[in-house]
């Protein structure tokens, strides 16, 4: 559905949104400084932006509207050996316990920095670097400095996952994590100066792109962007790690996609805020999962300008996690996770596939965004 206010383009996709959904959507579009914006098919309701939802702002950037965790998103490896599929399918259980033991799970959950790949730990000295030569808030540097490294390897909680699946014979990775602890401080922080309270912050408080603030935002922003990217990248050589430990062979990987659905980012002008939404440009490589039983989409953009470029970034939630909890049984969950290795417990009751909308409607309804390279079914799924 498409709408004008005030000579804006303004798009909505969503699939059953709420009222609340819808409202604060429109709160958003309304704002003066917001140029076009649009609603993805998963779209449900956040604080400030709704989940699921693109807007182009001009001169402006919002901190609410990029959110706590900063360059959340999504990397896709490819994993080549010899009867590889056979393998982890026969190893199942034992891979799953390897990772739970290699990898930091969970909300709170840090890495110990001795652990981490040499190369992880080159490119964070480079994002150090390069933080360090824009405007910079001092003691965001010291926290960067002296905590960034215990989060680099560390899935997170909620809906974060690592995840073994298979395309035919072919076995891919997909692991879907953020910021950790460093987005939510730095987001907070700045949504905090941007309201100029400690109180109601997490609302639309716009910051002017030139001011000092706005330009301190966006520095530590691209560095959260990049933390993230490098954050998934470890992430991914650990699990690689352990399946050769498992699989007692040496295995080959290839990169296909790393990319976040969280962020801000300068285009021609504008800058283009996407909270839980996946950049789709022609031939623009992505990733859309849908449950823990339901795997993920491997996709590429259309360019469609309707969409403003951009896809869903998952199947969206149908129940808030309070809901699913109270309304799903583990008994349900188990029988609904038949054949795959998985974190099925009272804990995760509010990630069953059952608290999510249906993924096979969320990608009929942007059809005209995205195509589908592959779908990949699960194996093996870890949630901290």
């Amino acid at each position: 559905m498409r709408t004008k206010t005030k000579d804006k383009k303004i798009f909505d996709y969503s699939i059953d949104a709420d009222s609340e959904t819808l409202h604060q959507f429109k709160d958003c579009y309304s704002e003066d400084f917001v140029t076009a914006a649009a609603l993805m098919p998963d779209a449900h309701k956040g604080y400030s932006a709704p989940i699921g939802a693109v807007l182009i702002t001009k001169g402006k950037i919002v901190p609410a509207w990029v959110g706590y965790d900063i360059g959340c998103g999504l990397i896709a490896v490819r994993i080549k050996g010899k009867d590889i599929l056979k393998k982890i399918q026969d190893n199942k259980q034992k891979i799953y316990s390897e990772v739970m033991k290699t990898i930091p799970m969970g909300v709170g959950e840090y890495q110990n920095p001795k652990n981490l790949s040499e190369k992880t730990k080159q490119e964070f000295k480079k994002l150090i670097e390069k933080f360090q030569k824009g405007p910079y808030d001092k003691d965001i540097l010291h926290f960067l400095k002296n905590t960034s490294l215990k989060h680099l390897g560390t899935l997170g909680g909620g809906n974060h996952f690592i995840e073994i699946g298979f395309y035919k014979k072919e076995v891919w990775l997909i692991i879907h994590s953020g910021s950790r602890g460093i987005g939510h401080r730095v987001a907070k922080r700045y949504m905090i100066k941007a309201s100029n309270s400690k109180d109601n912050f997490e609302r639309t408080f716009p910051l002017d792109v030139n001011s000092q603030l706005g330009k301190e935002y966006l520095n530590i922003l691209d560095f959260g962007l990049e933390y993230a990217l490098l954050n998934r990248l470890e992430i991914s050589y650990k699990v690689i790690e352990s399946l050769e430990k498992v699989l007692n062979e040496k295995l080959t990987t290839e990169l296909w996609v790393n990319k976040n659905h969280n962020h801000a980012i300068y285009e021609k002008g504008y800058y283009i805020h996407r909270k839980g939404a996946t950049p789709a440009k022609k031939q623009e490589k992505g990733i859309i999962p849908g449950n823990m039983r339901d795997g993920s989409f491997l996709v590429q953009g259309l360019g469609n300008p309707k969409f403003l470029n951009s896809s869903s970034h998952g199947a969206g939630r149908a129940l808030s996690r309070k809901d699913a909890k109270r309304k799903i049984s583990l008994d349900d969950f188990k029988k609904s996770m038949q054949g795959i290795q998985g974190t099925i417990s009272e804990k995760t009751l509010d990630e069953s596939p059952m608290a999510y909308k249906d993924i096979n409607k969320i990608m009929e309804a942007q059809k005209k965004s995205i195509k589908i390279i592959k779908y990949i079914k699960p194996l093996i799924n870890w949630k901290g």
